[in-house]
């Protein structure tokens, strides 16, 4: 399999993984929620009551953004190659190795390290566009594309 469709698949089980982890937050907070009884302190059940909710509704708020990573990461087509930065591109640099796709962190493949960023990422907005041999200033370093593919 190809480097791209390999940093393609890890940052979908990224998604899957994020997905299913607060798909069961929720699922324990309503079910606390739904365990919470009325005790002679009627304060103390609806505060427990309202802090679940709260709880439900943040992770309900982090499902629709993982939803929207869900869709950027669609719109890239791994097999997809070109000379200049663009979503989907692997980028080699002095500072260490991109793929642009979505924010999932350090992807490791064999003894390769990379980073998946989103576009609008600073570095990733610092990147796009650009081809090898671009140096620029981030962080206080200066870095040079050494590959896109």
């Amino acid at each position: 399999m190809k480097l791209k469709q390999q940093l393609y698949l890890l940052c979908g089980e990224y998604i899957t993984n994020r997905e299913a982890e607060i798909k069961k937050v929720i699922a324990e907070a309503r079910e606390a929620a739904a365990n919470e009884t009325k005790s002679s302190a009627g304060d103390k059940y609806e505060t427990g009551r309202e802090t679940m909710q709260q709880e439900i509704d943040l992770n309900i708020t982090r499902l629709n953004e993982l939803g929207k990573l869900k869709q950027t990461l669609e719109r890239i087509i791994p097999e997809q190659t070109s000379s200049s930065v663009v979503p989907g591109s692997i980028v080699r640099t002095t500072n260490g190795n991109y793929y642009i796709a979505i924010g999932a962190g350090k992807l490791k493949i064999g003894d390769n390290t990379y980073y998946a960023i989103s576009a609008e990422s600073p570095i990733g907005e610092k990147l796009a566009g650009q081809k090898a041999g671009y140096t620029f200033e981030f962080n206080n370093r200066k870095v040079t594309i050494d590959g896109v593919n």
